[in-house]
């Protein structure tokens, strides 16, 4: 057998406990709070106002994506143990019908009838085997493998917070002029983007190019509304 025969390939993980809250918390905190500083800086306001705006909306921004996610995942993570309890109530007071329903399912897969009904009863021996199969070919999930709130809370945190510093660090750093951090969280958009594309099958410039064009649109907008209401409240 060749060498490449013997290989084996590894899938990444795809189960969402960090990642997504990760790559949206990072793009929400790079366009809401690149649009905020716009539309502070559209209304001519001074450098230090803008800066103290920014980090409001980066506390504020973090600290409410982390309760969205926390409360998201903990909900969904209830309802799966709730159904999952379901399950193993079935298979401790069902047997015989949780047996033929894993049979049936391994017959509409093409097993035939006498093998499927062989392969569910020893995959059934084993209690909590037999109701991590159940979960997973009726519910899609496994008991073990649910996403964690606190994982997807702090992560959606974290990446918030690291994206709306962006374009607020030039204000920071001492800077007085807006471009700096549009550019530095345009850049940003862009990176993430490109970073994106590692876990989906679009190419690094298309997945770049689109955050990018969708913060610049975001900036553009309220930095006119920003000048329209610094005008009319001026």
């Amino acid at each position: 057998m060749t060498a490449s025969a013997e290989a084996h390939h590894r899938h990444r993980d795809v189960s969402g406990g960090w990642l997504r809250p990760a790559v949206f918390g990072a793009m929400d905190g790079l366009v809401s709070n690149l649009g905020l500083i716009s539309g502070v800086a559209g209304s001519s306001a001074s450098a230090h106002t803008i800066a103290v705006a920014g980090m409001a909306g980066l506390a504020a921004g973090a600290f409410s994506m982390a309760a969205g996610e926390y409360t998201s995942v903990a909900s969904q993570r209830e309802l799966a143990l709730a159904e999952i309890e379901v399950e193993r109530r079935e298979l401790a007071h069902n047997p015989d019908a949780e047996l033929a329903e894993l049979t049936e399912v391994y017959v509409r897969r093409g097993v035939e009838p006498q093998l499927a009904r062989e392969v569910a009863r020893q995959l059934s021996r084993d209690p909590e085997q037999a109701l991590e199969i159940h979960s997973r070919e009726e519910l899609g999930v496994a008991p073990g493998e649910l996403a964690s709130p606190l994982v997807a809370a702090l992560a959606s945190f974290g990446s918030f917070a690291v994206g709306a510093l962006l374009p607020v660090l030039p204000y920071l750093l001492g800077g007085t002029a807006f471009w700096p951090g549009a550019v530095l969280a345009l850049v940003g958009l862009f990176l993430c983007g490109a970073v994106v594309s590692r876990v989906t099958a679009r190419s690094w410039w298309y997945s770049g190019l689109r955050q990018l064009l969708l913060g610049a649109g975001a900036a553009a907008l309220t930095y006119g509304l920003g000048a329209l209401l610094g005008t009319a409240l001026g």
